[in-house]
């Protein structure tokens, strides 16, 4: 019996702990205390309805507390709204402390907004009121002289809170003032006049309203350096005189080719009419048998035509062998 008993008294005793915990869990007493001791008025019933929403009510009364010492009045619902949104409500709470601090226009709606947004609403009033300088990478681009100059500016800019929403980010910022450093100096007759007055850059940048659609405002563009690099100029004219010369070499290459075609084909010409020559002098002896058959050549005229081949043939003797006079010549 002492034992049953003492079982039944541990079991209640752990109920009673069960019972407690989830009292305390569900019934956030102490947040109560603190948010009634701050001034914000949150009721049990609300603070049971975000468990039982699966909201977390530190989230939400942490942040209403904050804004109230701060001055502001917010909602509990719009912030329970948020949160459900998948918001950072203490981050807009702390935008709208800070904006309303530094006399910026920026509700609670147009917060949630930007924070939705995936920006960072925070810092986005920071840099409102500490404009933020952003530094380019270095952009290389050519004056008409074929310099090329390398320069890096830094930007000052300020965030405009009404265009985070749906406005270009820093990357276009970048993107869009490289690309007027890049016009300026290509427009430039020569290289010494930017070297001269690298101001005339940002000038000349900061008038072609660059943050358009951005969610930044530009405030100043300045050029932090300006180095001469290479001289392109020169290298295009050393690539194209190379070019040139590879052209004219393949060019001599095919005229000593057609050179070379032309001597053969000429050779076997030669090489043609000697083996015609040679086919008549093989027909002259049948030529001669042929005038002897038909009276047409007597013995004398056949010793004449025989004195002067022998005459010509000592001639020939004389003057050397044609063969050798052919590769002197």
């Amino acid at each position: 019996m002492n034992d049953a008993t003492a079982v039944g008294a541990i079991l209640i005793a752990i109920a009673v702990i069960l019972g407690f915990l989830t009292i305390s869990w569900a019934v956030p007493i102490r947040l109560w205390i603190e948010a009634m001791a701050s001034g914000v008025h949150v009721g049990l019933g609300s603070l049971i309805g975000m468990r039982l929403r699966k909201v977390s009510p530190p989230a939400i009364v942490r942040p209403m507390i904050a804004a109230t010492k701060a001055g502001l009045t917010l909602d509990v619902n719009e912030l329970e709204a948020h949160y459900l949104a998948g918001g950072d409500v203490a981050r807009v709470a702390n935008a709208l402390i800070s904006a309303d601090k530094a006399n910026i226009d920026l509700g609670f709606e147009q917060a949630a907004a930007i924070d939705l947004a995936g920006r960072d609403v925070f810092e986005a009033v920071q840099v409102s009121v500490n404009p933020k300088v952003i530094q380019t990478p270095k952009v290389a681009a050519m004056a008409k002289d074929g310099i090329q100059l390398i320069a890096v500016a830094r930007v000052t800019v300020r965030a405009n809170i009404n265009r985070l929403v749906g406005g270009a980010g820093e990357e276009t910022i970048l993107a869009r003032v490289g690309e007027g450093i890049v016009s300026t100096i290509g427009s430039a007759d020569s290289h010494k006049a930017v070297l001269e007055n690298p101001d005339k850059i940002s000038k000349t940048v900061l008038a072609k309203g660059l943050d358009s659609g951005t969610a930044f405002e530009i405030l100043s563009i300045d050029i932090a350096d300006v180095d001469v690099g290479k001289n392109i100029g020169a290298e295009l004219q050393i690539d194209q005189a190379e070019a040139d010369k590879q052209i004219a070499q393949a060019k001599a290459e095919e005229r000593r080719a057609l050179a070379v075609a032309t001597e053969q084909e000429y050779r076997a010409r030669v090489e043609e009419m000697r083996a015609e020559v040679i086919k008549a002098e093989a027909e002259v002896p049948l030529a001669l048998a042929e005038a002897f058959r038909g009276g047409q050549l007597g013995v004398m005229d056949y010793m004449r035509y025989r004195n002067v081949e022998a005459d010509t043939r000592m001639r020939d003797a004389i003057a050397g062998p044609v063969d050798d006079k052919e590769e002197r010549d």
